[in-house]
């Protein structure tokens, strides 16, 4: 994986204060053959609630059964189903031989009662914890159009559960049916989880999904990525992550965990540091970004970059006289544009919806501001007019669904990934 480093500004001014704006970019390697990728282990876990009846189930198997016919021979797949009761639909076991019990299996699954999803994902999670993570690249797909009504139904506990789960090398992805589904609960083990986070507004978009989820999985190449921020002394202050990923406090710094990589995408963290006043002219090396990952394939190694985060103090005139990086700073404003929708969906939560487009609208116009002379003017004209809408949309008989697209929208844009062009 290679990485690189770039601020906004680079040239400071000695004996300055500096709140300096960094991106750490990441590039994957391309995903290895299929021959030599790594098998996998799935439990794909389905809600069978008496809301799933008709299209939402009968696409789901039909899902479940695209897994089946395009897993490789010596993939392992079980089947978890749920409603108030969960059930071992199909045990683990290699699609090569199984095929057509797996594709059974899946036909019987039929409607039935409340949503016990936590003791459905929790099956799934057994179902792999006795697999050698090292062999296998191991995730749980949590399919689901209801709430959490049976069980644990706690959104920050589970969030909590699947970080744990993910610790121990079993990922979870999670999949949200329609408008009655809890968006907060399934984005958070899914993140907590580092696996995907999928809106399928209708069951129409749930195939298209599947297809993706698939296609990542395919091309994994790095497990566990994370990313260390680390001050070099003490009045350097990390004053904030743009994006939202989890982290923790660690010693000497903070590390953000960004999840799992897949061939040839870009990744960016930008982050914002408080510099005190430099006291000689000259370079200065002001912290140290550590990325950490497993790389997965025909081997499985771990992998430590470290990266110097140097700047450069110079005369008051020079620093005032060099060109800020413009990359750094539209993702700045991207990101504090997503931020920005955050507030406006904490306001429409509280019943302000005039309060919530405004929010929209402001963030709408910085954006149009920005893109003004920029190389990539045509996406932030188009985020703009994407948040101007959205601004309209804000209102009680719609907004219930609009959360659900801002949410998973927000999500997307913080991680800041870019896949290559098919």
């Amino acid at each position: 994986m290679r990485a690189s480093v770039r601020f906004d500004h680079e040239l400071l001014a000695v004996e300055h204060d500096h709140d300096v704006s960094c991106m750490l970019e990441l590039l994957a390697p391309p995903a290895p053959a299929q021959v030599a990728r790594r098998p996998l282990a799935l439990s794909l876990v389905i809600d069978r609630s008496g809301s799933m009846a008709g299209p939402k189930l009968d696409v789901t198997r039909r899902c479940a059964a695209f897994l089946v016919e395009h897993l490789a021979p010596t993939d392992q797949l079980s089947i978890v189903s749920f409603d108030d009761e969960v059930r071992l639909v199909a045990p683990l076991v290699p699609v090569g031989d199984n095929r057509v019990p797996l594709l059974a299996a899946i036909e019987g699954i039929f409607s039935g009662g409340s949503t016990n999803l936590s003791g459905g994902w929790l099956k799934g999670v057994e179902t792999l914890a006795a697999l050698d993570g090292h062999a296998v690249t191991r995730r749980v797909l949590l399919l689901t159009d209801g709430q959490a009504n049976v069980g644990i139904k706690d959104a920050g506990k589970l969030a909590t559960m699947a970080i744990a789960s993910a610790a121990d090398g079993i990922g979870t992805t999670t999949i949200g049916f329609g408008d009655g589904f809890s968006e907060d609960l399934l984005a958070g083990m899914a993140d907590g989880g580092g696996g995907g986070a999928y809106f399928a507004e209708t069951p129409d978009a749930a195939p298209g999904i599947f297809g993706q989820e698939f296609a990542d999985l395919m091309s994994l190449v790095a497990q566990n990525v994370s990313v260390e921020i680390r001050p070099a002394w003490d009045d350097v202050k990390l004053l904030t992550i743009f994006n939202d990923f989890p982290q923790m406090q660690v010693e000497g710094g903070v590390q953000v965990m960004l999840a799992d990589a897949y061939g040839e995408e870009r990744r960016r963290v930008v982050f914002q540091l408080h510099v005190p006043g430099i006291d000689t002219l000259g370079p200065a090396k002001i912290a140290d970004v550590v990325v950490r990952y497993v790389e997965v394939g025909e081997q499985v190694a771990m992998h430590e970059l470290s990266l110097p985060l140097v700047v450069n103090a110079v005369s008051a005139g020079d620093a005032a006289a060099a060109v800020p990086d413009a990359e750094v700073t539209e993702e700045v404003v991207v990101l504090l544009a997503t931020r920005a929708q955050d507030e406006a969906r904490e306001a429409a939560d509280d019943g302000r919806y005039d309060v919530a487009q405004k929010v929209l609208k402001d963030a709408a116009q910085h954006l149009r501001a920005t893109a003004k002379g920029s190389a990539r003017a045509d996406e932030l004209i188009a985020q703009a007019d994407a948040y101007e809408q959205r601004s309209d949309m804000l209102a009680p008989e719609s907004y219930m669904l609009e959360r659900k697209r801002m949410t998973y929208e927000n999500r997307q844009m913080k991680q800041r990934r870019q896949k290559p062009e098919a």
